[in-house]
């Protein structure tokens, strides 16, 4: 490879990173071309963008980009194979390899960066996928700000039926 081509590759490696506001590492070296294939087609189909990268690429990118801080991943992740799984949603290629290692034994996870947070390890993969999403989130709040809203009218509606009970057995006597 070039250095033009290895300067292309950092470009492009930079802007991915600069865009995406979930960043894994993975180890997927283990895999046959079958598992891998699969692989593939599961993050397809979870809107993951899955990319093996070269470790020394992937360092100078992470190094240039300068809105986001992955000194943690750079000296804890980046040794091996590294695969790079890109999302928007926190927890779902977290959910992937979870799922997909109840049949195969990898890919692990070697670190991920999630909107400013870093973890490193496959230690970390169960907290991960216990992370809610933003949307997830905000239907929790939603559901928590509606529900005193709810038992208000729910109160009212049931105390006026039994107000009017009254009146209407008062009025007959």
């Amino acid at each position: 490879m070039t250095r033009e081509e290895k300067n292309q590759v950092i470009d492009e490696l930079q802007s991915l990173l600069a865009e995406a506001p979930v960043v894994y590492l993975t180890d997927a070296s283990a895999l046959d071309s079958a598992a891998t294939s699969q692989l593939r087609r599961e993050c397809f189909k979870n809107d993951i963008q899955l990319r093996v990268v070269k470790n020394t690429l992937l360092r100078i990118a992470m190094e240039r980009t300068e809105d986001k801080v992955f000194s943690p991943l750079i000296s804890g992740a980046l040794a091996g194979q590294t695969a790079l799984m890109l999302s928007n949603a926190a927890n779902t290629p977290a959910r992937l390899i979870k799922e997909f290692r109840t049949k195969h034994p990898k890919p692990l996870l070697k670190g991920a960066y999630i909107e400013e947070s870093c973890y490193v390890g496959d230690d970390q993969l169960e907290a991960l996928v216990n992370l809610k999403s933003k949307e997830e989130l905000l239907g929790d709040i939603i559901g928590l700000l509606q529900s005193p809203a709810k038992n208000v009218i729910s109160a009212l509606k049931s105390g006026g039926n039994t107000i009017a009970g009254v009146v209407k057995t008062l009025s007959e006597r």
